[in-house]
């Protein structure tokens, strides 16, 4: 059986990871929230796991924390490499956790194990949707984005890219992005990421 779920059941999860990582950084709530320019209100409904983080919300603390998305997400999840009586990092599709964006759709799943030094995500992206991250959470990584089936309008900065299947783009010097899907079916795309080791 799928253990595909919705973000809810990831809420806890979240919660604590969130505050684990502040509390290891000694921040205050003000502290971060002037990282992140997420409101000290909306941080502690999310660490009290009284509210679901959207995907907007996830990016700006996991910038401020240095943190890709995914690692932040794998982290809460507590993913394993491998489930008992399986070979070590095989990962079956059916025991797969996918995340889900409360607010637009946006899904997430994580195909690589948290000790992988590159992570590769899947994303599913709805019709007339779109997710901006600030430059803040591209700026200890480096990225190529991957369309794997449909549309997606890709901004970069003040750039635009048209990408259709089968299309990729490496990002360039960290900026402000917005992955949107102007069309009128689902865009599903890759994510492959590796932490930058230039100063």
């Amino acid at each position: 059986m799928s253990n595909m779920i919705d973000s809810h059941p990831l809420v806890g999860q979240i919660a604590a990871r969130v505050r684990t990582e502040r509390d290891r950084r000694r921040w205050t709530l003000a502290q971060l929230a002037e990282a992140s320019g997420v409101s000290q209100a909306m941080i502690s409904r999310i660490e009290r796991g009284e509210s679901s983080p959207t995907a907007v919300v996830l990016g700006k603390l996991s910038a401020a924390f240095q943190l890709s998305v995914s690692s932040l997400l794998a982290l809460a999840e507590g993913t394993p490499d491998g489930a008992a009586g399986e070979t070590a990092g095989l990962r079956r599709a059916a025991d797969a956790t996918e995340w889900r964006d409360p607010t637009t759709g946006y899904r997430r799943r994580q195909i690589t194990g948290p000790h992988f030094p590159t992570e590769i995500v899947e994303i599913r992206l709805p019709a007339d949707a779109q997710v901006p991250y600030p430059a803040a959470a591209f700026a200890f990584v480096r990225q190529v984005v991957w369309v794997l089936d449909g549309r997606l309008t890709f901004h970069e900065g003040d750039t635009v890219h048209e990408l259709g299947t089968g299309d990729t783009i490496e990002l360039g010097e960290p900026a402000p992005c917005v992955f949107a899907n102007n069309s009128g079916a689902e865009c599903r795309y890759a994510v492959v990421l590796t932490r930058d080791q230039r100063p």
